[in-house]
C-alpha cells in the first residue's frame, strides 16, 4: 500500500492533482478515470485511462490499458497507489456503483467533482469490503 508516508497521510504532488482536474475537464460531460503508481510512499508515474463505459454515471479502465499499466507497474517495482476518477454532477464521494466496483483494497481513491466549477473537490478514501473511510489527502510539491 502507497499511503504516502508512514503516518497515513496520502501525498498528491500538486502536479499530479491538476493533470487529474485537466482530465476530468476535457472528459466531461463523461467521467474520466486513470491511474498513479508509486514507489516507498511518494506518487511516481500518473497514466490517463480511457473509460470503457464513455459515461457519465459510471467508469471502468479499458481493459487493455489496464494490462498495459500494471505491467509497467509490475516491470518497475512500483506499487498501484491509487485509481481515480471524477463524478460530474455529483459530489467528490464514491457512489454505490464505485463501492460495490472497488477492486483494489489496498489502494487509494480519488474522485474529482465537477458538481461546482468554481469550487472544484478532489477528495481520496479506501474502499475495503465495501466500507468506505475518508483519506487524508495532502497536497504536496512536485510532478
Amino acid at each position: 500500500m502507497v499511503d504516502g508516508s508512514a503516518d497515513g497521510v496520502f501525498r498528491l504532488p500538486r502536479g499530479y492533482a491538476e493533470e487529474i482536474m485537466k482530465h476530468a475537464m476535457e472528459e466531461a460531460p463523461n467521467e474520466c478515470c486513470g491511474i498513479l503508481a508509486g514507489k516507498d510512499g511518494e506518487i511516481v508515474r500518473l497514466w490517463r485511462a480511457t473509460n470503457a463505459e464513455h459515461s457519465p454515471y459510471r467508469y471502468r479502465v479499458d481493459d487493455r490499458e489496464l494490462f498495459q499499466i500494471y505491467r509497467e507497474i509490475d516491470n518497475n517495482g512500483w506499487d498501484l497507489a491509487a485509481i481515480y476518477h471524477s463524478h460530474v454532477r455529483s459530489e467528490a464521494y464514491p457512489s454505490p456503483t464505485d463501492i460495490s466496483l472497488a477492486g483494489w483494497p489496498d489502494a487509494i481513491y480519488l474522485l474529482f467533482s465537477l458538481r461546482e466549477l468554481e469550487h472544484p473537490a478532489l477528495r481520496g478514501y479506501r474502499i475495503q469490503n465495501g466500507q468506505v473511510t475518508e483519506a487524508e489527502l495532502e497536497l504536496v510539491e512536485g510532478a
